[in-house]
């Protein structure tokens, strides 16, 4: 059963997830973190899970998976109790997240709302995503199968990803695709949402160039001057970091 080790290890987990709430929660700036304690959903399904992982671990039957039940009712999230969460993991808001049987989840990891870590087929064994140390998963991103999304990497909101993430990338689209922002290395959590890369929009952006010079090769067979085609230019989003930066 659960030993003293065991209960002094779940206070530190929990006063790190308050600790996390505080960092990356603008709301949570000058907030007490009994306030957060008491009234963060994100924490309180945390707070359930840690110890109900402990009563799975001990080998606990039926309890886990009922106070599971009851905190989904009262959190709007899912947990299975079997799930393996590292320390410092935040989720934003919560409403809709939802983390599988076998799903493990590093240290710095954020979520927000609308998130699944869920799995594919009817294959029992490992079936849900591993998700490593400093990542951020946007709104709304569905991360299905026994997949690995690397350190420090990005999935975008909405993204849906059924393949492994490298480490220090960014995923956008549905399917999604691994891209970089700017050539940059992503480390810790990053709340910007708006200037991530378009590579659908960077697709057509090149097949119209290849028309456009096919165009030209036309006009030069014929012998007269081709006639600019109007383009609607792609232009990238535009707005201020919403992070702040």
């Amino acid at each position: 059963m659960i030993g003293v080790g065991t209960m002094r290890r779940l206070a530190g987990e929990i006063r790190r997830d308050v600790a996390a709430a505080h960092e990356r929660d603008p709301a949570a700036r000058g907030v007490s973190s009994l306030e957060i304690l008491a009234s963060w959903p994100g924490v309180h399904a945390l707070l359930a899970h840690r110890v109900l992982h402990a009563l799975h671990e001990a080998g606990v039957p039926l309890l886990p998976r009922l106070l599971a039940m009851a905190t989904r009712a009262t959190t709007n999230i899912e947990i299975h109790p079997a799930a393996k969460i590292g320390d410092a993991l935040f989720i934003d808001h919560g409403t809709g997240v939802v983390v599988g049987e076998t799903a493990e989840i590093g240290d710095n990891v954020t979520l927000y709302q609308g998130v699944t870590l869920g799995g594919t087929g009817f294959a029992t064994g490992k079936r849900h995503p591993t998700v490593e140390d400093n990542v951020t998963i946007g709104s709304g991103a569905k991360l299905l199968g026994p997949i690995t999304v690397g350190h420090g990497a990005k999935i975008g909101a909405n993204s849906v990803v059924i393949t492994d993430v490298p480490p220090n990338s960014t995923v956008v689209g549905n399917p999604g695709h691994v891209v970089r922002v700017d050539g940059r290395k992503l480390e810790g959590p990053d709340a910007d949402w708006i200037h991530l890369p378009d590579p659908v929009a960077d697709a057509i952006k090149g097949l119209a160039s290849r028309i456009e010079a096919l165009e030209h090769a036309v006009a030069e067979i014929a012998g007269h001057d081709a006639e600019p085609a109007e383009v609607r230019p792609l232009r990238p989003a535009r707005g201020r970091n919403p992070a702040g930066g």
